[in-house]
């Protein structure tokens, strides 16, 4: 891939990827039509700050609401764990101002996160 999806097409290709992964009776032949995943974590890996604005839109969307915590053991965590320290005082200041996505932080694992980032996310988790 040269460029990553725009915002839009981003979070509707991630919603349906997180609605047939989360289905009990999912087709597994649909698995390669749904590109959900994979361009989020391309996003996350090179172009973070449209991840994070598409983090920031999920949360806000009432579709999303059965799928945040897939988002935030996946695309926010793997943001967490690629760039923590370019996004961890947004993490906290988002945390603090809403509590839709302190809560979603409770969600995230430490995995690669250094530990100093990992503190500062347990800081303001909501569990």
């Amino acid at each position: 891939m040269s460029r990553p999806l725009p915002l839009k097409e981003l979070l509707d290709e991630w919603y349906r990827w997180a609605e047939w992964i989360s289905s009990e009776n999912r087709d597994e032949t649909k698995s390669d039509d749904l590109t959900g995943w994979f361009e989020f974590n391309w996003v996350v890996e090179d172009d973070p700050e449209l991840a994070w604005k598409a983090i920031i839109e999920a949360i806000d969307q009432p579709r999303m609401a059965p799928y945040l915590g897939t988002l935030a053991a996946g695309p926010l965590e793997d943001l967490l764990d690629l760039h923590g320290p370019a996004f961890i005082e947004r993490i906290e200041q988002c945390a603090r101002s809403n509590a839709r996505f302190a809560s979603i932080l409770g969600d995230v694992w430490q995995s690669a996160m250094p530990d100093s980032i990992w503190k500062r996310v347990q800081a303001v988790q909501i569990c």
